[in-house]
C-alpha cells in the first residue's frame, strides 16, 4: 500500500479553498487505497474518516485562522517535529506537501526519510502576504520573501500547480520545468450537484419569490467582497427581486456592519460560516453563483463547487478562472464593480441563457474535474518520482 505523509501548515480543517483541496484529494486517493496522515497546526476541525496529527498548542502563541501571521515560523517548527515524530511511526513512501511553507517542512523530511517531495502550490507566496496586507508590493521585505520563494520553488521533485499562470510564474522563479505538472482543483461531483431548493432553508433566509445571487467563500477584499457590496445597489436597481448571500469568514461580523450601515440589509445577508458537508445546500439556492476575485494568480477552487451544482457563474477575468469555467463562464474586468453589477443583472433577467450556461458548467464539471480521474493522476505523478534513479538532490 502507498503511503502519503500531507504535510499541511495551516489551521486544517476549515471549510475553504486549500483545505477542501486536502481534504479531497486525501479521500479520492483513499478511495484509490492510498493511505494518508495529515500533520497540521493544533487548531481547526478533524473530518470524519481521516487521520489528522497536529502540532502541540504553544501557550501564548495564537494562531490566525486565515492569512500570514507573525507566529507562523513558530508554529512551522513545531510542525516539522510533529511531522518527523509520524513519519517514524507512518513511515511514508512519499511527502505530499501544501504552501510553501509546506515546501519548508518538506525539504528538511526529505533529506532526512530520503524519500521523494511532491509540493501542491496554488499561488505566489509574495502575491498572497501582499494580498493580505501583510507585505507592500515592492518593498524591500517582498524582494527578501521572493529570493526564498524562488529557493523554495526548486527543492521539491514534483510540484503541482492548480493553473498555467501558476505554471508560467513557477517557471520565471526557476523551478525546473520536467518538475512542474498542472493539476487543477476538483469537484465532488456527488456531493456538488443540482438540487431541489431546500425550502426550509429558503424561508430561513426569506428568498421565497427572490432571484439569488450567492457567493461562497472567505470574506476577505481581495476576495471582491467589498466590490460585490458595491455592485449589489446597482444589481438590486436593475432586478427589484435580486437578492446576495454572502456567505463565509472570517470577518462576517465586519461585513454585517458594512450592509447595515450602508442600508443594504433588505436584498443581502451575510450567514457567516457555512460548513463543507453543507455547501451544496445553500449553493442550491442560488441562481447565480459569483466570484470577482482581484487576484490574478491565486487559484479559485469554489469555481469548481459552483459548476458542479450547475450555476452560472460571474467571475472576474482572469487566467485562472478563464482555466476552470472555459466558454461558459461570464467574465468581467478585475475590480469593476459596475461591469460586475450588469454581468448578474443580465444573467438574473435571462433565464434561458442562465439555464444554458449553468448545465455547461456541470458538464464541464464532469469532463474535466471530477476527483476520481484527478486520483489516478496524482497517484500517476508519485509513482513517477519514486523511480529509482528520478529522487534528486534538491537544486541549491
Amino acid at each position: 500500500m502507498l503511503r502519503v505523509l500531507v504535510v499541511a501548515p495551516t489551521p486544517f480543517f476549515g471549510d475553504r479553498g486549500c483545505h477542501v483541496r486536502i481534504y479531497e484529494e486525501v479521500r479520492a486517493l483513499a478511495a484509490r487505497g492510498v493511505a494518508s496522515e495529515i500533520v497540521t497546526y493544533p487548531v481547526g476541525n478533524d473530518p470524519v474518516g481521516l487521520t489528522v496529527r497536529r502540532a502541540p498548542r504553544l501557550p501564548g502563541v495564537g494562531i490566525r485562522a486565515v492569512g500570514p501571521g507573525y507566529t507562523r515560523p513558530i508554529i512551522d517548527a513545531t510542525l516539522l517535529a510533529t511531522a518527523l515524530s509520524a513519519a517514524r511511526r507512518f513511515k511514508p513512501d512519499i511527502i505530499h506537501a501544501h504552501l510553501h511553507e509546506g515546501i519548508a517542512i518538506g525539504a528538511v523530511l526529505r533529506r532526512r526519510l530520503r524519500i521523494p517531495l511532491v509540493a501542491d502550490l496554488q499561488g505566489s507566496l509574495v502575491g498572497e502576504l501582499v494580498d493580505h496586507g501583510f507585505l507592500s508590493h515592492g518593498s524591500m521585505s517582498a524582494s527578501i520573501v521572493g529570493r526564498v520563494e524562488r529557493w523554495l520553488v526548486r527543492q521539491p521533485d514534483a510540484i503541482l500547480a492548480s493553473s498555467s499562470s501558476a505554471l508560467r510564474l513557477l517557471e520565471s522563479q526557476g523551478a525546473d520545468p520536467r518538475r512542474l505538472v498542472w493539476f487543477p482543483d476538483g469537484a465532488d461531483l456527488s456531493e456538488f450537484r443540482p438540487l431541489p431548493i431546500d425550502r426550509a432553508l429558503e424561508a430561513s433566509f426569506k428568498l421565497s419569490g427572490k432571484r439569488t445571487v450567492v457567493f461562497l467563500g472567505l470574506l476577505t477584499p481581495y476576495q471582491g467582497v467589498d466590490l460585490l457590496i458595491d455592485a449589489a445597489p446597482d444589481v438590486a436597481r436593475a432586478v427589484p427581486s435580486a437578492h446576495f448571500l454572502l456567505m463565509g469568514y472570517p470577518d462576517e461580523d465586519r461585513y454585517r456592519a458594512i450592509v447595515e450601515a450602508r442600508g443594504l440589509q433588505s436584498f443581502m445577508t451575510v450567514p457567516g460560516r457555512i460548513p463543507y458537508t453543507d455547501a451544496a445546500r445553500y449553493l442550491s439556492l442560488g441562481q447565480v453563483a459569483v466570484s470577482p476575485k482581484l487576484s490574478a494568480t491565486e487559484a479559485n477552487g469554489k469555481l469548481l463547487n459552483y459548476m458542479a451544482c450547475g450555476l452560472a457563474t460571474v467571475a472576474s477575468d482572469t487566467p485562472v478562472n478563464r482555466e476552470l469555467l472555459g466558454d461558459a463562464g461570464v467574465y468581467v474586468p478585475v475590480n469593476d464593480a459596475r461591469a460586475l453589477a450588469e454581468a448578474i443583472s443580465g444573467l438574473l433577467l435571462d433565464d434561458d441563457r442562465r439555464a444554458r450556461l449553468g448545465r455547461m458548467l456541470r458538464q464541464r464539471a464532469e469532463a474535466e474535474f471530477s476527483w476520481p480521474a484527478l486520483a489516478d493522476r496524482l497517484i500517476g505523478i508519485y509513482n513517477r518520482v519514486m523511480k529509482p534513479g528520478l529522487l534528486r538532490n534538491p537544486v541549491s
